[in-house]
């Protein structure tokens, strides 16, 4: 009976980190369809999702415990506002910002490249160099992004540059998201320290593009869309996948996550018509490899 248990559980974490991941992708092609037929821009789209799926985030965490507790100490409040500012907006930001110049597909699989960058911030750290599956993943995203950039000219790009740009802003902000709230997350939840970073992203963004600034044609579709990606999107996709890691491993969510960039990309094709040819898709497919042999990478042991 508790092999059935173990094995329905890690079944249903399966099903929510799918469904997040996807949840995250499908967002990405509903807000560049805001952008590019509804005339929303990034800057306000950005603001108010942090600050609506922030503060509901931390409404949801202060019915558990007191969500202002980790402002205690300066050393944690100088990593959260660092967090919210650098990682949580940052990745926001640079992310739609990817789509607004390019399309949701080519944005999504871009900030994908992250792993790359924590590599080579790790091997600076550890003054070493990274180990062979490393490089090889290093190997592999440099080609799948020459694919994805290029269409494989090597004469012209097949993107935008800014939309290259962002993309690879995208990447860099998403490595830094992950890596600098470590300390933080081994001491408060998660659910805590992203709708923090959330609220304080958002926050700041206000004074550079208010959000009772509103552009953009609204009917009753493009509602829907905003609040598709406020809270479906953001909120729902976030849960998801956190709840995930109750019933399944890291490196299993992480491969499983690889259903964001392959509905981006899908629904981009069928939905928006985005021209995603052998090239663009053999890219991703080059980008997306590198999570799986990552994830299968075991872990060095530190004395």
């Amino acid at each position: 009976m508790e092999g059935v248990q173990t094995s329905s559980r890690r079944a249903w974490g399966l099903l929510l980190v799918i469904i997040g991941a996807t949840m995250w992708g499908v967002s990405g092609t509903v807000a560049q369809y805001l952008f590019q037929h509804k005339s929303f821009n990034a800057e306000w789209l950005v603001v108010v999702r942090m600050l609506v799926s922030g503060l509901l985030l931390l409404a949801i965490a202060s019915k558990q415990r007191n969500i202002f507790a980790i402002w205690k100490t300066k050393e944690e409040r100088t990593s959260l506002l660092l967090f919210g500012v650098i990682g949580m907006l940052g990745v926001q930001y640079t992310y739609f910002a990817a789509i607004e110049a390019g399309n949701a597909a080519t944005a999504t699989v871009l900030q994908y490249t992250s792993p790359i960058f924590i590599i080579g911030y790790l091997a600076v750290q550890a003054r070493k160099w990274p180990v062979k599956v490393e490089m090889i993943s290093v190997a592999l995203v440099i080609t799948g992004t020459f694919f994805l950039a290029t269409s494989g000219n090597f004469n012209e790009l097949s993107i935008t540059g800014w939309a290259l740009f962002w993309g690879i802003g995208a990447a860099v902000t998403s490595a830094f998201y992950t890596l600098q709230p470590k300390r933080l997350l081994a001491k408060w939840s998660s659910i805590e320290v992203v709708g923090w970073g959330m609220v304080i992203g958002g926050v700041s963004f206000s004074f550079i593009h208010p959000p009772w600034h509103i552009a953009g044609e609204w009917s009753l579709l493009s509602l829907c869309a905003v609040l598709f990606v406020v809270i479906f999107g953001t909120l729902i996709a976030f849960y998801c996948y956190l709840e995930s890691l109750k019933h399944i491993s890291a490196s299993e969510a992480i491969v499983l996550a690889s259903a964001e960039p392959l509905s981006a990309a899908a629904l981009s094709v069928l939905w928006l018509h985005v021209t995603f040819g052998w090239t663009e898709w053999l890219g991703t497919i080059l980008i997306i490899a590198t999570v799986f042999l990552l994830s299968q990478r075991k872990p060095e042991v530190t004395s």
